[in-house]
């Protein structure tokens, strides 16, 4: 045991007996009107060491010095009065043990209250002695207003004022309820409210807001950075709810405020953990398992515990990084890192037949709209004749769940890459009714810090000192986060049924024009905003619903589900044979399909 520990228990072992020693004698003396005349001496002393053993061990058996309780905290106060309690009832029973008791009665159980109030104080007077030496140097600590004087505000002090190396030293707190502007935490004050939060700077010298609040309005947010930008000063929050469920915070929790938190909505939560139900012990497969999505679904599937995990990605580098960041390592030499192309259909094929898994996420796709037009039959080789393969393959190994990734794009598509996801969608589609299982699919908005997003594109041009480009002054999309996207694909394991789509409530459509500008904000950097036009296939405001398609809630009142028509492969094959493959793959989108100019039986493209 280290020597710091042994001072530790040493330090309350010595304030506890010498509680129980004065209050035994001050009871006692006072009992008496402050004359001892009648104490016989030599079995007072020998109660009292009975007592102080008694009082000791009892200690022990609580578990008072063994570290388990913080010192001076709520749960070291009441298990120190069940020690004085108990210790006082056997103390009663030692006196009354004498034929003429060494002390009156009353002073045994009377000795215990006092016992208990001194041994307190002493622990309270350490607590405090050692919280006034671990304040950080006021010299070089940045001061800080902390938003928020509930219980977040409180820990979030308490933890900058406990280290001497936290670097932060708050000075203020500001709040919005009346009934804590007289409250002091720690020494710190509340001196206003959220109105207030640049005077109060001022006044104070601080150089950083920080958003004590776990799930903060968006609106509060986009004014504390408004204030920000015009005094100059620094801001940062907490992470969510969700991300640190369960632990209390500290300094080491505090980071820059993301740009996604200021969406003008809150987050969406669909309750994940739900999908934990139907992933624990059972075999699971991802593709696209290095992309942003792939690589987050990954870590949100491995906490489920699910009896393997399998990550498929044709980028080598991709899978290596995704291991990394889960397990530590990456030697990319175990069975569950598949390096597979969804283009190559002996590849999936024995891919799937080896790992034989029970669900499926599909996340490998081609995504990048102007690629694709330019690109089309890339759209047709991945987006559709690998979804083909991964769905074969899928009902060949008997998978019970197949979670198939789309993009809003899909419905009522008007560019390849809409049309790709749409047709990858009612090919799952067609698969669900060939399974006892379930073969759904979800739709994602643009999902904010994805690889080639519009959030990273207009970092990277502001980093480089360029103008932001933008497609039209008026072009509008609806953004989700990776945590949101990647609860909406877990919840759809729990609460989809066959057939269907997936698609989160993500709130009104943000300009992108404003969200450069707001990066802009965020980041204490301009640029001009340069518009191209808008390219070929890309619409000036996005939707969620194709022709048909009803906003249906069922299960959950966030998520929408609708049904999609099933598309026959061996038809959709055999159309492409006859009219071209880009050609099909738009007409196939829409539901307007030409009836085929010879008979075809079956076709089945394997290579």
């Amino acid at each position: 045991m280290p020597l710091i520990e042994w001072r530790r228990r040493f330090l309350l072992w010595g304030i506890d007996v010498s509680a129980w020693a004065v209050a035994i004698a001050a009871v006692t003396w006072f009992r008496y009107a402050l004359e001892a005349t009648d104490v016989e001496g030599p079995r007072f002393a020998e109660f009292t060491l009975i007592v102080l053993t008694i009082a000791v061990v009892v200690g022990l058996v609580a578990h008072l010095y063994s570290g388990r309780y913080p010192v001076g905290s709520l749960e070291e106060a009441v298990r120190l009065a069940w020690v004085a309690v108990i210790t006082g009832v056997f103390a009663v029973v030692v006196d009354l043990w004498w034929t003429i008791p060494p002390v009156p009665r009353s002073v045994p159980l009377t000795s215990a209250f006092v016992a208990l109030f001194l041994a307190w104080a002493g622990r309270c007077t350490v607590r405090w002695s050692h919280e006034r030496w671990a304040t950080p140097e006021r010299a070089s600590a940045r001061r800080v207003v902390i938003l928020g004087a509930g219980v977040t505000g409180e820990q979030l002090v308490r933890s900058m004022l406990s280290d001497p190396a936290s670097g932060y030293l708050p000075v203020a707190l500001v709040d919005d309820d009346p009934a804590k502007q007289a409250l002091r935490i720690r020494g710190v004050p509340v001196s206003g409210t959220t109105a207030d939060v640049a005077a109060v700077a001022a006044r104070t010298g601080a150089t950083l807001i920080v958003v004590a609040l776990r799930e903060p309005d968006p609106g509060l947010l986009h004014e504390m950075s408004e204030i920000a930008q015009q005094t100059g000063l620094g801001l940062q929050v907490l992470p969510s709810l969700h991300e640190v469920l369960g632990s209390q915070v500290g300094v080491a929790d505090l980071r820059e405020l993301d740009l996604a938190e200021l969406l003008g909505r809150q987050q969406v939560h669909t309750c994940s953990d739900t999908a934990g139900e139907h992933l624990v012990g059972k075999r699971v497969l991802v593709t696209g398992a290095g992309g942003s999505v792939g690589s987050e679904l990954c870590r949100q599937i491995h906490r489920f515990g699910p009896a393997e995990l399998f990550m498929l990605d044709r980028d080598e580098s991709a899978l290596h990084a995704v291991r990394l960041s889960m397990y530590g390592e990456a030697l990319l030499d175990s069975p569950d890192v598949v390096l597979a192309d969804i283009r190559d259909c002996e590849a999936v094929r024995a891919a799937f037949a080896r790992c034989q898994p029970d669900v499926v996420f599909h996340a490998a796709a081609l995504k990048h709209l102007t690629a694709l037009e330019q690109y089309p039959l890339e759209a047709w080789k991945t987006n559709v004749l690998g979804t083909y393969y991964v769905l074969e393959a899928s009902l060949a190994a008997g998978v019970s769940t197949f979670v198939n990734i789309s993009t809003d794009k899909a419905a009522n598509p008007t560019s390849v890459l809409g049309s790709s996801k749409r047709v990858g969608e009612r090919l799952t589609s067609d698969a669900a009714t060939r399974s006892d299982g379930k073969y759904l699919s979800v739709r994602f908005g643009n999902v904010f810090g994805s690889r080639g997003s519009v959030l990273s594109t207009f970092t990277e041009q502001l980093a480089q000192g360029r103008p932001i480009t933008v497609t039209h002054p008026d072009v509008s999309r609806f953004f989700m986060t990776i945590p949101e996207a990647v609860q909406l694909v877990l919840q759809a394991v729990a609460i989809g049924r066959s057939g269907e789509a997936l698609l989160l409530d993500m709130g009104e459509q943000l300009r992108i024009a404003d969200v450069a500008r707001q990066l802009m904000e965020v980041s204490g950097r301009s640029a001009p905003i340069v518009y191209t036009g808008l390219r070929e296939g890309e619409k000036l405001h996005e939707e969620l619903f194709g022709p048909g398609e009803l906003d249906q809630r069922p299960s959950h009142p966030a998520i929408s589900q609708v049904a999609v028509p099933p598309l026959d492969p061996a038809y959709l094959l055999s159309l492409a044979v006859d009219y071209g493959e880009v050609e099909v793959m738009a007409e196939c989108a829409t539901g307007t399909v030409p009836a085929p100019r010879a008979a075809h039986t079956d076709v089945r493209v394997t290579s």
